[in-house]
């Protein structure tokens, strides 16, 4: 593939900046002894480098959220002295570790990357021990059933399951989600597209254990017992398939590789990239201010994401809509996925190679002179594992937030009267309405229970962040407005949740983002109905098709 934008090698991107101030120590400026071109950071009555700000400090600031981990609660101690109901033995190489103070299966506590020892032959099986009120909700696995070759013999629970909903006109997630939570509890058999069998984990406390016991569930796709019933050419292949990523790591070499990218993202100090937003936004904003309308997805909340990750990243800074398409894609799933993969791809591979030769102030050209030594294929991939989570989530975060301020009046009272910071406001949005609404997380590494479930070695479970999120056992809908609660799984959880320094990355984005369109567009509004909203069909993300709007023109 051609590159559209070419770059003379010895170049730097346009608009890249200085040297950053305080840069952590594995900055490619010191070994190389290059520099950037540096645009002014300073804003139109502002003192350099300090952007904007809106009521309380919000995300990027020094208060950074916690770890998502279940709520603390009275009930958690005596759940412990709890008990345990008796269960009939299971099959042969069963394990359903002891009952936890959470209240669903497992081993507490286990942190080990690798599968677990096999039990020795003739050794009597580990009884299962069920959780405290919880029935037995499934069959056992099947030990040896005779007839394998039909879909119902080898996953009787799948048999006429749900089928994970795409969204389109309407919101009909919450009333599926509580109705299949409902019929089967928080761990509920679905299927995929082309009705392929997988477990779509709905329990708070659920997918926060499954995602902390990487000795019992891991990302090794390879271990899936579906491939058989995958068709060529599956829409789904991009976001469940094996990848040398970290994505696709657990243990050590997933820690190494997260690490890097933890260290090179952290390098950019938050009042450095909130100027670099802010200069964007300005940007994008100017170009719609006169007209009085606008498109606010295809031409703010979306574009935005990418100039700056082009821009911290090293990309090149040509056609950034085809590029945040493509981002989109990729994590959306569909027919498209495939080749936006390839086109994405073909582009990294050709940025790390220049930056090999002719290294920048950007985080490319970091993660080459990090220390963990990465192959330009662990970068390549490492980096689009990244950008795919950097860019549609973080569009849609802005989209998603928008939308809440003009279309619910209590949100927008809050806001214009000082109760809500724009961090508060958007805190909101990760609990009611997240971005990444379902995940391909976890495959089972042997049988076992799980919220009353029989879960066999290999099984896919899928994570249902909204749901999880809004599980009555762990945030009660009483409990209300969300603001200073940062347990939400957004950004997931466990050894594969969001490092914290991209975290900071794309609240810093996010957040800057909105408060400078308010600030320069305050009388903004919806041009149509809430009801003509259309959100993008994904089963993935949570995202608007478009967000019209009108404002006085400038």
């Amino acid at each position: 593939m051609t590159d559209p934008h070419p770059r003379q090698p010895g170049t730097c991107p346009s608009g890249m900046p200085r040297p950053l101030s305080g840069a952590r120590q594995y900055s490619p400026l010191r070994q190389y002894g290059t520099s950037c071109p540096a645009p002014s950071t300073t804003r139109r009555g502002e003192a350099p480098g300090t952007g904007r700000t809106r009521g309380p400090a919000g995300p990027g600031s020094s208060s950074a959220p916690p770890a998502p981990t279940a709520p603390a609660t009275s009930a958690t101690s005596s759940a412990t002295a709890a008990s345990a109901m008796s269960a009939p033995s299971a099959p042969p190489g069963t394990v359903d570790a002891p009952t936890t103070a959470l209240g669903f299966t497992g081993t507490p506590g286990a942190t080990a990357a690798g599968p677990p020892e096999p039990r020795r032959p003739g050794s009597p099986p580990v009884p299962p021990i069920a959780p405290p009120g919880e029935r037995d909700r499934g069959q056992e696995p099947p030990r040896q059933p005779e007839d394998r070759s039909t879909f119902e013999a080898r996953w009787p629970a799948h048999h006429g399951a749900a089928r994970l909903p795409a969204e389109g006109p309407g919101n009909r997630r919450a009333a599926f989600y509580q109705q299949i939570r409902d019929e089967h509890g928080p761990v509920a058999p679905v299927l995929l597209e082309g009705d392929i069998p997988a477990w779509l984990v709905l329990g708070y406390r659920e997918v926060v254990y499954v995602a902390g016991t990487p000795a019992l569930f891991g990302r090794d796709a390879r271990i899936w017992n579906a491939w058989d019933l995958v068709p060529s050419g599956w829409p789904l292949q991009p976001i469940v398939g094996q990848r040398p990523s970290l994505r696709s790591l657990d243990g050590p070499a997933h820690t190494r590789r997260l690490a890097a990218i933890g260290d090179v993202v952290g390098r950019f100090e938050s009042h450095d990239l909130r100027a670099r937003v802010t200069r964007g936004a300005d940007t994008l904003i100017d170009a719609v201010a006169g007209n009085g309308r606008a498109e606010l997805m295809s031409q703010y909340a979306g574009p935005l994401p990418a100039m700056v990750n082009a821009d911290m990243w090293g990309l090149p800074a040509g056609d950034l809509t085809a590029l945040a398409r493509d981002l989109t894609l990729l994590v959306s799933g569909g027919t498209g996925a495939r080749d936006a993969r390839r086109r994405v791809h073909a582009m990294l591979v050709r940025v790390v190679r220049r930056r090999r030769d002719q290294p920048c102030d950007d985080a490319v050209s970091a993660l080459i002179a990090h220390p963990a030594e990465l192959t330009d294929e662990e970068i390549v991939e490492d980096v689009m594992a990244t950008l795919t989570v950097a860019q549609a989530p973080t569009a849609d975060w802005i989209g998603n937030t928008l939308r809440l301020m003009l279309t619910d009046d209590r949100f927008a009272v809050d806001l214009a009267g000082g109760r809500l910071s724009v961090g508060g406001a958007m805190a909101e949005v990760l609990w009611a309405d997240p971005p990444i609404q379902n995940l391909v997380a976890r495959w089972a590494r042997r049988d076992l229970r799980l919220g009353g479930r029989w879960i066999r070695s290999g099984d896919l479970l899928i994570f249902g962040l909204s749901a999880a999120n809004t599980d009555p056992r762990a945030r009660p809908r009483e409990s209300g407005r969300a603001a200073g609660n940062n347990a939400h799984l957004a950004f997931g959880h466990g050894e594969h949740r969001c490092p914290f320094p991209a975290q900071m990355a794309a609240e810093t984005i996010a957040t800057t983002a909105v408060e400078v369109l308010l600030d320069r567009l305050p009388d903004l509004e919806l041009a149509v109905e809430p009801a003509a909203l259309l959100w993008r069909p994904s089963v993935w993300v949570r995202g608007l098709a478009t967000l019209p709007v009108r404002f006085t023109s400038l």
